[in-house]
């Protein structure tokens, strides 16, 4: 991807069949679907890609266990079959994961049991393992860490993980492959109307300052928790339809959960759910349900959320973390449609709705990452008669994405690392063999090396270090002081490529340590 050629197609002053905007799971998932039709596609994103919600879930393709127990069928099939279809996708992203619930109680062996039988028929050929019932001594070694004292057995069950800003990557890559584009750094502060419907829109290029217009058939709000502030700018008075939830995971060192099976509780104290999942060598603990009061781009975990994973982390593996063994804190947001009579966000359902207003301004809400290319086919097939655009099918539903391959390398922790790159990783590890000193380690805590920013800013439209450790690379995420610590040598690399100067590298590293500092844990005296 490149971000010149991207501004050059807009400067042309085409007209487009649609714009997106919004550049997360949503608005990617919508433009691809989009694109693959033969529409001329544009999508606009005022941050990063997967700079919101899209980079900060629980790692998690899955049909949703909790779901099952509320009864919610449909949106388990659902999401079971999307599951099936983001593995054959993007099997460098997307990988079966062996989740265990520990029994405490002898009459959930069975209850948890059974149902997951029902999980695993509703699966059907897309099925990632069959679960089963353990002993106690087999919840045990299959969970080492675990220090529940009184375990009756458990259940052992598949389900998916994938890298969340990665996938994301992917598809703004693939959309680029099949002749859409898409800009970061483009914010939408106006949309134009004409004739009583919306044309287009005014976009500000944050790096340069310049604003433009662009004209479409249809335009897509694929905003996520910021659907209702871009609904506001076409109907000011229209009531929010959105409800914003808070989810908080603590990052913890390999060792509380050593092996490779990941936690599943379905029902702690208080009735939510708690994951404890190996992910990139770390172990991601979460996530939280807390209402919030609207969107933010930097969420912070609040005090009673910390608490929470504090206290579960002391109930499942018998101590409370250190604050210097609390890796990185990071909190995503989550876009779910209000519902009149809710008692709490955890009962509000993760199934997306599509809304056109009657200036024709396509609005797609709720969902969740598992089933974000099934949320981009209904908003396209609603868009194009919205539009007038002529009537084609989806093409996503078996799109190999961009980097498939049908497998991968995992030794070592750098395999993991360059895992993610699919059939990119030759041609990083071809720019660690040219320029030895990006062979390098960013951090001698980290996975990553100097060959990926160079890759990221010439192949994937990176341009802050920011990008590239939160996003480009998972740096951030994994251990928050690391990637601070990495800052300076990352963008010292950037600025060679970008042919920027010290100040900009000093601006830049300034940047990323006061953005590092919300991702780490201090105790409860900050």
């Amino acid at each position: 991807m490149n971000r010149e050629q991207v501004l050059q197609q807009i400067g042309a002053g085409k007209s487009w069949d649609v714009l997106v905007i919004g550049g997360g799971a949503t608005g990617l998932g919508t433009a691809l679907d989009a694109a693959t039709r033969g529409y001329s596609t544009l999508l606009l994103e005022q941050e990063d890609f997967a700079k919101g919600t899209s980079s900060r879930s629980t790692k998690l393709a899955h049909g949703g266990v909790r779901y099952l127990q509320q009864g919610n069928i449909a949106l388990v099939l659902e999401a079971l079959q999307e599951r099936g279809r983001m593995l054959q996708n993007a099997p460098h992203l997307v990988h079966r994961q062996s989740f265990i619930i520990p029994a405490e109680q002898m009459w959930q062996v069975p209850f948890y049991g059974i149902g997951l039988k029902v999980y695993d028929a509703l699966s059907g050929r897309s099925s990632f393992g069959s679960s089963r019932i353990l002993s106690a001594r087999d919840t045990m070694n299959a969970l080492p860490g675990l220090a529940v004292k009184c375990l009756s057995g458990g259940v052992q069950y598949y389900d998916g993980q994938f890298d969340d800003a990665r996938l994301a990557l992917a598809l703004a890559l693939t959309l680029e492959e099949h002749g859409g584009f898409a800009l970061n750094q483009a914010r939408v502060d106006k949309l134009l109307e004409r004739n009583g419907r919306v044309v287009g829109v005014v976009v500000e290029d944050r790096e340069t300052g310049n604003r433009f217009e662009v004209e479409a058939k249809i335009v897509i709000n694929a905003t996520g928790v910021f659907s209702d502030v871009l609904r506001s700018l076409d109907e000011p008075n229209a009531a929010p339809l959105l409800a914003v939830s808070q989810g908080s995971h603590f990052v913890l060192p390999k060792e509380f959960l050593s092996g490779a099976n990941a936690l599943m509780v379905p029902r702690t104290v208080d009735g939510r759910v708690l994951f404890a999942i190996p992910w990139h060598g770390a172990v991601v603990v979460g996530t939280t349900d807390e209402p919030v009061a609207g969107p933010s781009l930097e969420p912070r975990a609040l005090a009673q959320e910390r608490n929470f994973l504090m206290e579960q982390i002391a109930r499942y593996f018998g101590r409370r973390p250190k604050a210097s063994e609390i890796l990185s804190m990071w909190s995503g947001l989550r876009p779910l449609i209000r519902k009149r009579g809710a008692a709490s966000t955890a009962s509000l359902s993760r199934e997306h709705s599509v809304f056109v207003s009657p200036t024709r301004l396509v609005t797609v809400l709720g969902g969740k990452w598992t089933t974000y290319r099934r949320m981009g086919e209904d908003t396209v097939n609603v868009a194009a008669q919205a539009g007038g655009l002529p009537p084609r099918p989806s093409r996503t539903a078996s799109l190999r994405l961009h980097g498939w391959v049908a497998s991968a390398v995992i030794d070592t922790a750098q395999d993991i690392a360059l895992s993610v790159y699919g059939s990119d990783r030759p041609f990083i590890e071809k720019l660690a063999l040219e320029r030895p000193e990006l062979r390098e380690l960013l951090h001698a805590r980290l996975p990553y090396r100097g060959s990926e920013v160079v890759w990221a800013v010439r192949n994937e439209m990176a341009h802050t270090v920011e990008d590239i450790l939160a996003r480009r690379t998972r740096a951030l995420f994994l251990d928050a002081r690391a990637a601070s610590e990495a800052a300076p040598r990352v963008a010292v690399l950037m600025a060679a490529e970008l042919g920027r100067n010290a100040e900009w590298v000093e601006k830049q590293v300034k940047a990323l340590a006061k953005l590092a500092e919300g991702y780490i844990y201090h105790g409860e005296a900050d």
